[in-house]
């Protein structure tokens, strides 16, 4: 548990896939050809609040949809790689970018083209239904499936390791304000 909770302490970014990590993998098709994804606003709480605490969080997605870049940018993250052929480069490219080492990032993918940039990063990790080629690399693997909650409980068991997920201070603060 000790060298666990060391990686856990190292990590400053968080890379995430879109569909079946951030969403539970299925697209309804509008008549005009928009392919609409069902997102937890439970996970968009935990990344807008990680990205708030100083984390770096980029999304990595093979996935085209402009809207789904528009619910990123509404919480604050603005590395967003969409269209992305080769999940490697464009991790390398982002790391390069902000000087990012791979040993200090958590990747959660849920399938095989997460594969390759899964077996580089410090914590590999994936939703509790991701493909099985996925969760045999993966160091961790949430109680959640994809777009239910997996990508907050990796964002808070990494702030919670950090002593970042809670600040009593502030809830104490507004406690106080109402006179409790």
């Amino acid at each position: 548990m000790g060298n666990y909770l060391n990686v856990l302490k190292n990590i400053t970014t968080f890379v995430f896939d879109i569909d079946g990590v951030l969403t539970d993998g299925s697209v309804v098709i509008m008549p005009d050809g928009e392919q609409l994804r069902r997102m937890s606003t439970r996970d968009g709480y935990a990344l807008q609040l990680a990205k708030k605490k100083g984390y770096n969080i980029a999304i990595i997605s093979g996935g085209r949809s402009e809207t789904v870049r528009s619910r990123f940018t509404y919480l604050g993250i603005h590395d967003v790689y969409l269209g992305s052929t080769d999940k490697v480069d464009t991790l390398d490219e982002y790391c390069l970018t902000y000087g990012i080492k791979l040993e200090n990032i958590l990747y959660m993918g849920d399938d095989i083209p997460d594969y390759g940039v899964m077996k580089q990063v410090a914590l590999p990790s994936c939703p509790r239904n991701s493909a099985i080629e996925i969760s045999e690399i993966s160091d961790f693997i949430s109680t959640r499936n994809g777009g239910d909650g997996a990508v907050r409980e990796a964002i808070e068991m990494v702030m919670k390791a950090q002593e970042k997920w809670f600040d009593t201070s502030a809830s104490n603060d507004k406690l106080k304000e109402y006179g409790w």
